[in-house]
């Protein structure tokens, strides 16, 4: 049996990898903690941090 075609994995990096002094990261918003985990995550936790957490986050940081 064929499996169907891996879809790319969802993810919130612009490329602009450099954490603030706060400990969020400058481009995509997340802390360390949450780039290291962001493999083991499963979809459904990265679509919550990303359209949740982030957004919120970026807002609160005045982006």
């Amino acid at each position: 049996m064929r499996r169907p075609p891996a879809s790319p994995i969802l993810t919130p990096c612009i490329g602009v990898c450099i954490l603030g002094a706060d400990g969020y990261c400058e481009g995509c918003h997340r802390s360390g903690d949450e780039i290291a985990r962001w493999a083991a995550m499963d979809e459904a936790s990265r679509q919550e941090l990303m359209w949740e957490v982030l957004l919120a986050r970026e807002a609160a940081r005045g982006g």
